[in-house]
């Protein structure tokens, strides 16, 4: 697969998808206001998903399978349902996986999607978050 061809989302799909990473970032701020966990931890970890852009110094295609395996909704469900299941005394567990969740989100409705191996701007919503065409 040649970098011009890598497949991305566009028209009404893509709206739509950003759309759905707005509600998720709605939805994790609103249960993370609503679960007292401190603001600050918020600021603190909002752009922690993003030292995964570090793995790139190891090649493109390793840098696209970090930043992808942090980039999706599955992280944050994972620890949210362990944190639930176990009932981790601390809420910590359930305010990092609000956060993390509260990235993906905002990452999704600006336009940034999951990384191809041809390079950090190849992504499922287009060449650097932007359509292709």
């Amino acid at each position: 697969m040649t970098h011009d061809a890598t497949p991305a989302v566009a028209a009404m799909p893509r709206l739509l998808l950003r759309l759905e990473g707005a509600a998720l970032l709605a939805l994790a701020v609103l249960l993370f206001a609503l679960s007292g966990a401190s603001w600050w931890l918020f600021a603190i970890l909002i752009l922690a998903p993003d030292l995964s852009f570090v793995a790139y110094l190891a090649g493109p295609r390793v840098g696209a399978i970090a930043y992808n395996a942090v980039h999706t909704t599955v992280g944050p469900i994972v620890l949210w349902l362990i944190a639930s299941y176990f009932y981790i005394p601390s809420r910590a567990s359930a305010a990092v996986a609000l956060i993390w969740a509260a990235h993906i989100g905002a990452d999704r409705m600006l336009g940034y999607g999951l990384k191809y191996g041809a390079g950090f701007g190849f992504t499922h919503l287009g060449r650097g978050g932007r359509a292709t065409g």
